[in-house]
């Protein structure tokens, strides 16, 4: 899997950042993309990436204040006019369906493809084959919420080596022992789980909406690979930041201490921070959390 950061700004497009949106990509064998947030002028963004609109199978919404909402109609209505025919699922708080019915209502957009959107509340849980996602609400002025991708164990690989070693080729039989079945070889009887190493386990991704510190954040992100939050401000401006429901990047690295996470993204970065003055909040986040990172438009992360 690989993150893409689409927008990483707050509140309204910037010369260096935009608004809030980032996609996972190859979250399966099949390339599919989800996208987390999608703020005005996204498809703009997904111009200057390898990103095919039809690839985006899931869209994300952690909470509908404009620069995280603003460009989804546009986003749904260049998905089919670009020939994306395969269904696509939203996933929102409540008022994002009648959000997303209205802007197309009204611009008279139709899609060619199946659109299903859902509406979320605290502790809903999503089980999309490889991955359970859980929804939290978090500490915000309306509804927001973060989302927690936990991918789901992948079996162990076959031993090949170690078969080869008794003279077993590969073929048919090794889809058998990697069913872990019994078969039969010179005379002896090899089971297959003996051949399989130990489940890989998955990752863990939480991405947090604009929130104040809270406890739901770190419940969210426990033990996660990877937390993606918002740092707004920086700890100069504590106050600002609780008077319009946002953190500070020492708040965001706090977080990150007390939910044992292995590393920390920040986004959601206010324009004050700009020409470089971002890098006071990422000195800020790593006295406290030194493996802390600030996100920047269009970069690539593998995880």
């Amino acid at each position: 899997m690989r993150l893409h950061f689409l927008g990483t700004g707050a509140g309204v497009p910037g010369k260096e950042r935009n608004v809030s949106s980032l996609a996972l990509k190859e979250v399966n064998k099949h390339g599919d993309i989800w996208l987390f947030d999608c703020g005005e002028a996204t498809q703009h963004q997904i111009l200057h990436t390898s990103i095919k609109p039809r690839r985006i199978k899931k869209v994300f919404i952690t909470h509908l204040h404009g620069d995280h909402i603003f460009g989804l109609p546009g986003f749904l209505g260049s998905r089919s006019f670009q020939g994306g025919t395969e269904p696509l699922t939203v996933y929102g708080p409540a008022g994002i369906r009648e959000y997303i019915s209205t802007a197309l209502k009204l611009s008279r957009t139709y899609l060619k493809y199946d659109l299903e959107i859902i509406e979320i509340s605290e502790g809903t849980s999503i089980d999309d084959t490889d991955f359970i996602i859980s929804v939290r609400k978090l500490d915000h002025v309306i509804p927001s919420y973060g989302y927690r991708i936990d991918e789901k164990d992948r079996p162990g690989k076959l031993n090949s080596e170690k078969l080869q070693q008794l003279g077993i080729r590969p073929g048919p039989v090794y889809k058998q022992l990697k069913n872990g079945e019994t078969i039969e070889w010179e005379g002896s009887m090899i089971n297959g789980k003996d051949f399989i190493e130990p489940p890989v386990k998955g990752k863990t991704i939480a991405i947090a909406g604009d929130t104040r510190k809270c406890n739901a954040v770190i419940d969210l992100a426990k033990g996660a690979d990877l937390l993606i939050h918002e740092a707004t401000f920086g700890s100069e401006n504590e106050k600002m930041a609780y008077d319009y429901y946002h953190s500070t990047s020492v708040q965001a690295a706090e977080i990150a201490v007390s939910a044992g996470v292995k590393s920390l993204w920040l986004t959601h970065i206010s324009a004050r921070y700009a020409e470089g003055k971002e890098k006071e909040l990422l000195n800020q986040a790593r006295e406290i959390f030194p493996n802390s990172f600030i996100a920047s438009d269009l970069l690539e992360e593998e995880l």
